[in-house]
Order: structure tokens, then C-alpha cells, then sequence
């Protein structure tokens, strides 16, 4: 397993800009080797490969987890025997950043995850139909495929049931909550019409070229096997109502798991991409960052003149009409327009802008109950397809206005669809690059995002500059309600208690993040310590280069290698610091 710093060249902006990776032959080789690993482990990966689409779904079972620990171990061995020395920096990338991906890979593999294949935010049940709903058939072979792909979902679900049982046989199974998410997601696929369901999409609009016949004999084919699928959710929703739910676990956090203290650190340390932090560390900075937030949020209800308790203000901000759209179409008008005055800001603080575009959608009604607040859904020049910012626009007077702009900021630009969309069109780099996704990276430049629109003069009024507290509110205290349910033992009500006593958001909000953090240990983390990083690097270069300091090729430096560990950003920065202070 390797650790080491990368020194990176001191060159300026536009140098770094324009190196390409040399040919190093051993790093060549591991590389391709894990391109390897990565189609045999991925039929997607495979299909994107060979421009095609996916006929079948990945094999889950053990027998296979175990192949692909053999093969990650030896493509290991190979990184580790790599000489640093000689390397140029785009070679240091490459190396540091699979190294991280493999050594993580294996970490998590040693806990035998998918034995627990949900979150209540995201599961099994929610990848087939969101892989299916965002098919696109341009030709007869597109839709063979599909067929395929949409026959093989029953074995895929029973798969992942044999998962489960294996995980009540061992003790690694779900707390309540996010299981009782899952189980209201699938009732509302199945309640809805075989014609109106995600794994119809495809069908609906085939290509002008194919002759009426031809579409609807493959439509005829795809209603007979999506109600085979429907059959099998039934099935499903069966055991985990008679089966599973009876066996979940008594404590929210992972602490009864078999070798909990050893899983949390692990999954800290994948996420945050900072394997020095303890839980104990996220913990105390976390309760740092409420203590830094709440003074300021202090400060606004002074500013804005409300007599009363700081309890009694965020009860006027979540039951004040005034703060909620009366109508989804309205919620949507709103964050398209706040997207739009971002977008017109953009060139001010970047100088590299992505070719992909963007749009703002609904979150898909067969989510959006146990969904979050929004999300961004990456898009492909290549496919046609732009990215999208998903706003959910279930129960309305959940979804605070003073929030979009922070939500829109993170969310689409200058967030995860600016860092996303530049990080796809990476040139002269392995395609793990490309897909590559540092969940303390991704999430620390998309709170930072957050920040950066204050800049950009998004927080118009005192509410909204509330609502931008909040949601550093909300990723503060996930450091302490992340830690305090998985290390701590605390119980669902001991994790709330932060976010109610210090942040606007509504009580859904709340209990659905909860849930989140609940099903799925760890993530969460992420969002704080990467943009507590972000955030220090960016003092640290302003206050080196004073007014040499250019937050446009600042941000640039930060992006314009796509995603990395933590520690590799800290290099690549101060290197480029030092190439600025010598010049």
C-alpha cells in the first residue's frame, strides 16, 4: 500500500495546463491492467468502452468480489513496485490517484459491503431504474440490448437478496429508518403504471428511422419484461417486510457491527481521503464549525431586528409562508433563475469554463419522498445528454426558498456540474481519471461553491445569507452527527438534536438527512474536510502572493486535474504557489 507525497514541478499555470503524461513503462502496464479490471468488473464500463450499450448487470456474488480482490492485489503490487523518482507530474497524478482507488477498493472489500446494497438514499432498487431511465436507443442493436438488460433485473434483485441474507446471517445488516425509505421507494414504483415507470423510458421515444412495427414490437417486449421486473419488486418488498425487517439492527450508527471500529475508520478514511484523521478528530472540528456558524448566524438575527429566542426565529424561517413556493412550478422558476445569475458570473472567477451545458429538473417522483433536497446527475457531450441539477419538489413547504441559492450553487455552478463537466473532457489521461470521483474533492469544491457565490453577490437578502449558514450548519454538524451515531453510539434523536438546534432546515429535511447518514457511514464527512481544505489553501496562496493572487487561475490549479486525494491537492497548490513566487 503506497504513501507518499508528490513533488510536484514548479511550473506556472499555463505549463501545467499542457503536460502530458510521458511513457513510463511499469506505470503504463498497471494502468492497464486496471483499465482491464475495469471492464471485467463493470459491463458499463465495458459498453461505454466498445460504444455500446450494456446488455447485463455486474456480477455481485462472492466468487466474483473475491476475483476482484485477486486482480486489485496484484494491480497493488505492480503500483507499489513503481520508482517515484523520474516521474513526470502527470505520471505522479496517475500513480498517487489509482493507488489511492485500489488500496480503497480493497479496504472496503475486506468488509464485505454489498451484503447491505441501500443507504435509504440510494440503493440496488434505485440504480436499475435509474440506469434504465437514462438509456438512450438510437438503433435496432440499442434496443436488443436494452431488452437484455431489463431481462436480466430479476436475477440482478434476487442477486442482492442472497446479499442480504448473508448479511442478517452475519450481523451487517440495516437500522430501520433506511430501510423503511427503501421500502416506500419501491411500493411507489410498483404502483405506478408499467408505461410511466424509469425502465420504460428507453422506449418511449425510439428513433423516427425505425418503422412502426419494429417499435411496437420492441415495446410490446418491454412491457412483458418490465411487468416480469414489477413481479420481482414485489417480491422484494415481500422479504424485506417479513424478512429483513424483523432482523434490522436495535442501534442507528454502525457500532454492533462485526469490527465496527475498524469499518468506520475505514470508511472515514475512503471518504475524506485523509487516513490521519481519527473519528475523534472529525468530531471536535465539527463542534469547531457549529460553535464558528452559530456566531454568525447570531449576528443576522441582530442585523434583521427579530425579538425573540434563536429556537423562536428558526420556527418563523420553517412556517413563514413567505420563505416557500406555493406550487412545484414556481420552486423550479426560482432555482432556474438563481442558475442563470450564477452562469453570468462564471468567467469572472474562472478562466476555464466546461463545453457541457446543464438543466434544472425535478428529482423523479418515484424518489423524491425519501430523496434529498437536490442533486447533480453528470451528462455526457459524447451521449447528447446535458447535466442535470435535480430539485425535489416534493412536499413544498419543506423546501425553502432562502435555500436554493446555496442548494443551485453546489449543486449545479460553479459546484459539481463545473467541476464535474471540466473533469470529463481531462485530456491525454487514463479514463479512470475521467471517472474518477474523491468524494472530499467533489463535495469540499461543492460546499466551497457555496462560499464562492457569495462572492458573486447570489445572497441578496439576510434570509438567504441565513440559509447559506444553514447549509454550512448542515455539513457542520454532520461531522458531529456522523461520528456521534457511528463511533459514539448515539441515537437517531442525539443526532438530530444538532441540526434542529442550530439550523434552518425543515423537519423532513432533517429526518431524510439523518436516514442518510444512518445508511450510509462516513459520506457525509467529506463536505466539511474537503472544503476546510479548499478553503485554507486558497489563504494560504492569498496571503503568499498578495496582489499577484488570481482567483480565476487559483480555481483553475484547483480543477484543472479533475478530481484527487486531499494530500495531492495540497501538493499540486503549493507547488504552484512556490512556481508564482519565483517568477
Amino acid at each position: 500500500m503506497r504513501q507518499f507525497a508528490i513533488n510536484l514541478l514548479c511550473v506556472g499555470v499555463s505549463s501545467l495546463l499542457t503536460i502530458t503524461a510521458a511513457a513510463d513503462p511499469a506505470l503504463d502496464e498497471a494502468i492497464d491492467a486496471y483499465d482491464a479490471y475495469r471492464l471485467w468488473a463493470s459491463p458499463f464500463a465495458e459498453a461505454d468502452a466498445n460504444d455500446t450499450l450494456p446488455d447485463h448487470w455486474p456480477d455481485i456474488s462472492p466468487a466474483a468480489t473475491e476475483a476482484a480482490v485477486e486482480k486489485l492485489e496484484a494491480i497493488d503490487a505492480r503500483l507499489d513496485a513503481i520508482e517515484e523518482d523520474g516521474l513526470t507530474e502527470d505520471e505522479r497524478l496517475n500513480l498517487e490517484i489509482l493507488s489511492t482507488i485500489v488500496d480503497g477498493d480493497l479496504a472496503l472489500m475486506a468488509f464485505d459491503e454489498e451484503r447491505l446494497p441501500f443507504t435509504g438514499d440510494w440503493g440496488f432498487h434505485a440504480s436499475v431504474t435509474f440506469q434504465l431511465s437514462s438509456t438512450r436507443i438510437t438503433d435496432a442493436a440499442d434496443a436488443e440490448a436494452t431488452l437484455k438488460l431489463l431481462a436480466g433485473v430479476p436475477a440482478f434483485l434476487d442477486a442482492n437478496i442472497e446479499n442480504m441474507e448473508r448479511g442478517l446471517e452475519t450481523g451487517f445488516v440495516s437500522y430501520k429508518d433506511p430501510l423503511e425509505t427503501v421500502i416506500v421507494q419501491i411500493d411507489e414504483i410498483i404502483e405506478t403504471p408499467i408505461t410511466e415507470t424509469g425502465f420504460y423510458q428507453p422506449f418511449r421515444s425510439l428513433p423516427d428511422h425505425m418503422s412502426y412495427e419494429e417499435k411496437a414490437e420492441y415495446q410490446a417486449q418491454a412491457r412483458t419484461l418490465i411487468s416480469g421486473v414489477i413481479k420481482k419488486l414485489k417480491a422484494v418488498n415481500y422479504f424485506f417486510k417479513n424478512t429483513y425487517a424483523p432482523q434490522t439492527r436495535e442501534t442507528a450508527g454502525v457500532v454492533s457491527f462485526p469490527e465496527a471500529k475498524a469499518y468506520y475508520q475505514a470508511v472515514l478514511s475512503h471518504h475524506t481521503t485523509r487516513p490521519d484523521l481519527t473519528p475523534e478528530d472529525v468530531h471536535e472540528i465539527g463542534k469547531s464549525e457549529v460553535a464558528r456558524i452559530r456566531a454568525e448566524m447570531d449576528a443576522i438575527i441582530e442585523e434583521v431586528g427579530f425579538e425573540g429566542s434563536f429556537a423562536e426565529f428558526l420556527d418563523f424561517l420553517r412556517t413563514d409562508p413567505q420563505f416557500y413556493a406555493q406550487t412545484p412550478e414556481e420552486l423550479m422558476a426560482t432555482a432556474a433563475r438563481i442558475a442563470k445569475d450564477i452562469d453570468y458570473q462564471m468567467p469572472k472567477f474562472f478562466y476555464t469554463l466546461p463545453r457541457l451545458s446543464y438543466g434544472v429538473e425535478p428529482v423523479p417522483a418515484a424518489i423524491a419522498p425519501g430523496y434529498t433536497t437536490g442533486r447533480y446527475v453528470g451528462g455526457s457531450l459524447k451521449e447528447g445528454k446535458a447535466g442535470a441539477y435535480w430539485v425535489n419538489t416534493y412536499a413544498l413547504d419543506q423546501r425553502a426558498l432562502y435555500e436554493l441559492p446555496s442548494l443551485t450553487a453546489h449543486e449545479a455552478v460553479p459546484g459539481h456540474h463545473h467541476q464535474i463537466a471540466l473533469a470529463q473532457e481531462l485530456e491525454d489521461v487514463p479514463e479512470f481519471r475521467r471517472d474518477y470521483y474523491a468524494t472530499a474533492f467533489g463535495e469540499g469544491w461543492g460546499l466551497y461553491s457555496e462560499s464562492l457565490a457569495t462572492e458573486m453577490g447570489i445572497y441578496d437578502t439576510p434570509y438567504k445569507r441565513f440559509g447559506k449558514l444553514s447549509y454550512e450548519m448542515w455539513r457542520a454538524c454532520r461531522l458531529v452527527a456522523d461520528t456521534g451515531l457511528h463511533w459514539y453510539g448515539w441515537t437517531r434523536e442525539e443526532a438530530e438534536k444538532c441540526f434542529i438546534e442550530n439550523s434552518a432546515l425543515s423537519p423532513l429535511n432533517i429526518k431524510t438527512e439523518v436516514t442518510r447518514y444512518i445508511g450510509w457511514p462516513g459520506q457525509a464527512t467529506a463536505y466539511k474536510i474537503g472544503e476546510l481544505t479548499i478553503k485554507a489553501l486558497r489563504e494560504e496562496a492569498e496571503t503568499a502572493l498578495g496582489a499577484d493572487f488570481d482567483i480565476r487561475e487559483f480555481h483553475d490549479v484547483v480543477l484543472e486535474k479533475g478530481s484527487m486525494p486531499l494530500a495531492v491537492l495540497e501538493e499540486r497548490v503549493r507547488t504552484w504557489i512556490a512556481s508564482k513566487d519565483v517568477e
